[in-house]
């Protein structure tokens, strides 16, 4: 199936490890131009090493002048046509101990500096009658994460957000999409069944053996199965597919 994408230009963030690199891997196998961008320029170096097509970006979300610095650059070239928006995780930590300066500064990084971005980049993708936004945020906005409280409800701010979006420029040609991974196993999840680990005092095979057990497809994805739903969603293919939250989670949701 040809996406209509080769050409097409792209900004994937976060995209030094994870679902980020595997995203920006799949977007440039198919030919789009990609932007990676990442606080490591070098880990997206030695990745996209003989890719002639992917471009390294150092770019810390956290820091609201290198994003209108990247932003700046990027336009004056036409902006974008795809842009991922990928941002970190925060740590673990439940609702109740968790401090007003950790939402304030979890919630530029993850949310008010990923939506700052996204209309900066916007008004070219209108002019030009095609765009493609996809936010990845997480299973927990429709089913809490235990000990994971900030990036439960900042990540449900990015729904919210997003959903308001893709009313604003459907008819635009600008598609708004939201994708939520469930455990896909990438260097975050290893990090967090560990955490898991040190706080209930089991060795980190049994959490992640305890973890799969609850998964209906009985193991984690891989983060090459969720990054091709993401090309899919990026695509021209996906022209009529807006606003709406896409579930990749080998059945972990139980909910309708």
């Amino acid at each position: 199936m040809d996406l209509g994408i080769t050409g097409k230009r792209a900004l994937v963030l976060g995209a030094s490890r994870g679902l980020g690199k595997a995203i920006a891997q799949s977007l440039a196998a198919e030919g789009a131009t990609v932007f990676a961008a990442a606080r490591s320029r070098d880990k997206i170096a030695s990745w996209a090493e003989g890719m002639a097509n992917v471009h390294p970006v150092a770019l810390d979300l956290a820091q609201v002048d290198e994003v209108d610095a990247v932003i700046d650059t990027l336009l004056a070239d036409g902006g974008v046509d795809i842009l991922i928006n990928n941002g970190g995780g925060p740590p673990p930590g439940t609702a109740e101990g968790a401090e007003r300066g950790q939402w304030i500064g979890h919630f530029e990084a993850m949310a008010a500096n990923l939506f700052h971005l996204t209309t900066r980049l916007l008004p070219a993708m209108k002019k030009r009658s095609w765009g493609r936004i996809v936010s990845i945020t997480s299973s927990g906005v429709e089913q809490p994460i235990p000990n994971l409280a900030l990036s439960n409800g900042i990540r449900s701010a990015v729904v919210g957000w997003s959903k308001s979006l893709a009313n604003e420029v459907a008819g635009d040609g600008v598609t708004v999409n939201v994708v939520m991974p469930g455990r896909i196993h990438t260097e975050r999840v290893d990090e967090l069944d560990a955490a898991a680990a040190k706080r209930t005092g089991k060795e980190v095979s049994e959490v992640a053996s305890t973890s799969r057990a609850g998964i209906p497809a009985g193991r984690y994805g891989q983060p090459e199965e969720f990054a091709d739903v993401v090309t899919f969603l990026a695509s021209d293919r996906a022209g009529y597919v807006t606003g709406s939250k896409i579930r990749i989670d080998g059945g972990s949701i139980k909910s309708v």
